[in-house]
């Protein structure tokens, strides 16, 4: 759990599992594809977390690019599993270009896909994970969990767990979780903090179901906030109120 006063510059975790959807590097949903100014934009914000000491990795996703289930649908000329496989192949593009942005401003990273190529990058290997993040290296995580039908969302949840981090913070373009939905409901509610049960109870929109019980039965809190605000990924990593963050402890 973070330090409950983290002095200015301080990070309040010592070990953090960021999600980054594939939206993160779109053109703001504007155009498929890598748009490299959102990048590094995204990239520097990295840059200041990692020199706060943080060990940092990422599971990046590959929406911009592909979703295997859009793709799967329509004439169905392609399987279900086919199109997913597709999609984890996408994350690791957004992970090439995630890596080599990084390291133009002097960021050591490593990238490790859960679908082997060896050419391209590491394989997904837990205990080699942690030594890159023990060096201080971020680690970025392709290639969800190398299997289809599922999300990365279970694979932020599945690699926070044999990484120990201790926070899962998953960075979208909405700024917490709502009561309902707040672009439909003008009047709904944003929560500053939730329990696990209260998510289940109010069947309240965190991440996949899946992933969710999996982050619960460890305890590992879920911090959902806004990236797209300045600063907001910095502010997270440094304990300050942005989001909505779910833990076992009951909401304050």
């Amino acid at each position: 759990m973070p330090d409950s006063s983290p002095s200015e510059g301080s990070p309040a975790y010592q070990r953090v599992l960021l999600k980054l959807s594939g939206e993160a590097f779109g053109d703001g949903g504007k155009n498929s594809g890598i748009s490299l100014s959102e990048t590094l934009d995204i990239a520097h914000q990295l840059k200041r977390v990692v020199q706060t000491g943080v060990q940092l990795a990422i599971v990046v996703g590959g929406g911009n690019i592909l979703r295997g289930a859009h793709f799967s649908a329509g004439l169905q000329t392609i399987r279900p599993a086919t199109a997913d496989t597709m999609g984890m192949l996408a994350t690791v593009l957004n992970g090439l270009a995630l890596q080599d942005t990084l390291e133009t401003l002097d960021i050591e990273t490593r990238l490790l896909s859960a679908v082997p190529m060896d050419s391209v990058c590491e394989p997904y290997i837990r205990r080699r994970a942690i030594r890159h993040l023990e060096k201080g290296r971020v680690v970025i995580l392709a290639g969800g969990t190398g299997n289809p039908f599922v999300t990365t969302d279970t694979a932020a949840a599945l690699r926070g767990r044999e990484l120990g981090v201790d926070i899962l913070m998953k960075a979208t373009r909405v700024d917490g979780v709502y009561d309902s939905d707040p672009e439909k409901n003008p009047y709904a509610e944003k929560y500053q903090r939730l329990t696990y049960m209260k998510v289940l109870q109010d069947r309240l929109k965190v991440m996949d179901l899946g992933a969710f019980e999996m982050c619960s039965e460890a305890r590992l809190p879920i911090l959902v906030f806004n990236y797209t605000r300045t600063g907001a990924i910095e502010d997270a990593i440094r304990g300050r109120p942005v989001g909505t963050i779910v833990a076992a402890e009951s909401p304050q």
